[in-house]
């Protein structure tokens, strides 16, 4: 991906562990910043939104998943974010801190920017 550009709905290759199948992970958004370098992974963002505070606990743990297999595939450098709108609560927020994923808010767009965007 070339600095600079970006795309929707971006399926990215992993190897399932032991190496023996390959998936598809969809991303929604892939944002390769403009400062970026040709070697340097783009941001990954995932959007997320829930009318109330039930289903985003019950459904928690694909992210996590999701960051553990980019990972496993491509190291800890991977830039995972979660773009949120609606209800989430800190025992959501605090588990995917915990996983080591970060957030923007859709009323706080321009916290991108923190992002390199």
């Amino acid at each position: 991906m070339l600095p600079g550009t970006f795309s929707f709905r971006l399926n990215i290759p992993i190897l399932l562990q032991g190496g023996t199948k390959q998936i598809n992970i969809p991303i929604d958004i892939v944002i390769k910043p403009i400062q970026s370098s040709p070697s340097q992974l783009p941001l990954l963002i995932e959007a997320k939104s829930a009318g109330d505070y039930t289903n985003p606990n019950k459904r928690r743990k694909e992210e996590a998943v999701k960051m553990a297999q980019l990972r496993n595939n491509y190291g800890e450098n991977v830039r995972f974010i979660l773009f949120l709108c609606g209800y989430f609560d800190s025992g959501y927020l605090g588990y995917e801190a915990a996983e080591g994923i970060d957030w923007v808010w859709e009323h706080r767009i321009e916290d991108l920017a923190l992002f390199g965007i």
